[in-house]
């Protein structure tokens, strides 16, 4: 055994083997000793057989990791599954916490890696059709280390900026009102009837898919294997497929493909950043009369209105589909 320890940080995916990497499987296979929440190490426990498992609780992340370091000062190649990406809401943040807690650089003896994998935003999406073409957010509901008035602001703010959003951790036995509260930010900003698509257990033996609306999302069956994702206001659903245009027919006719009025292939739109400025600065209007119009602060409206002009980017000739 090498003298040099290793720790990997494992994403694992939805769940399912035929969603797992290549380089995932691998490292577990080149793993001494596998580290992870119980239902996570049962996900991969075919893959487990001579290999020393230590199975962990929900709560119990930094265990995990102090656990994966010891071992890994140790000489030994430890993998650190966490369901998912590790690095989205998985064991790379705590991980590294507890490795520079303890004096840790990247020259020491103990090298990490980290192996992405598909979270649960990607999998949930690619099972309801293509919720995620234009910009979407991702926020936990839970709050155990989070406080609430930190992820209600967040909320609010994706919500009337009209992301596209994913919720994790949205509802559990002990927190039922954090969803509730979402809905009530989210109606604030979305009309009712905005779509809702509500996967459990995604590429698991129990997945359950059902699509709803935005003011029916509470009354829902959600616990804490579902993920939650809110349409913008132009997301529809269409023959059991849920899709977020990304914006195409402003430019083109698309039907036929060829661009609208006013507009040029591989440039701006004509409502873009330089016509926009355009318009604001010929509308005549006072910098607080344009922020209440475009509910942008009037700081930033000013500063448009006195910078400099703008001149097309030669380089966006290359994103003809932008």
């Amino acid at each position: 055994m090498s003298h040099k320890g290793k720790i990997m940080l494992v994403g694992l995916g939805p769940g399912s083997h035929e969603h797992l990497t290549a380089r995932a499987r691998a490292a577990i296979a080149e793993a001494d000793t596998v580290i992870g929440y119980v239902t996570y190490i049962r996900l991969v426990a075919d893959l487990l057989e001579g290999k020393e498992v230590v199975k962990k609780s929900m709560t119990e992340e930094l265990d995990r990791a102090i656990e994966a370091l010891e071992r890994a000062k140790q000489g030994r190649k430890v993998a650190l599954v966490s369901s998912g990406d590790a690095g989205v809401y998985g064991m790379a943040g705590p991980t590294f916490e507890v490795l520079f807690q303890a004096g840790w650089t990247p020259d020491s003896d103990i090298e990490v890696e980290i192996v992405p994998g598909a979270s649960a935003l990607n999998t949930c999406a690619a099972l309801v059709g293509a919720p995620l073409t234009h910009d979407f957010c991702a926020i936990s509901l839970s709050d155990l280390l989070t406080p609430w008035p930190v992820i209600a602001r967040r909320l609010d703010a994706a919500a009337a900026a009209d992301f596209v959003v994913a919720l994790y951790n949205p509802k559990s036995g002990r927190r039922t009102r954090q969803i509730v509260e979402a809905q009530r930010l989210f109606l604030a900003h979305r009309r009712p009837d905005t779509p809702i698509a509500i996967v459990k257990s995604a590429y698991r033996p129990k997945q359950r898919i059902e699509f709803t609306t935005l003011d029916r999302m509470a009354e829902r069956d959600i616990g804490m294997l579902t993920t939650v994702l809110i349409g913008n206001s132009s997301t529809f659903v269409r023959d059991g497929l849920m899709v977020t245009p990304r914006g195409y027919a402003n430019k083109y006719d698309v039907e036929a493909g060829a661009t609208r009025e006013g507009e040029q292939a591989g440039r701006s739109l004509s409502t873009g950043l330089a016509g926009w400025l355009e318009t604001i600065r010929a509308s005549g209007e006072t910098p607080e009369a344009l922020a209440r119009r475009y509910g942008l602060p009037v700081a930033y409206i000013a500063g448009a209105l006195e910078g400099e002009d703008l001149e097309d980017d030669p380089s966006a000739a290359g994103e003809a589909l932008a």
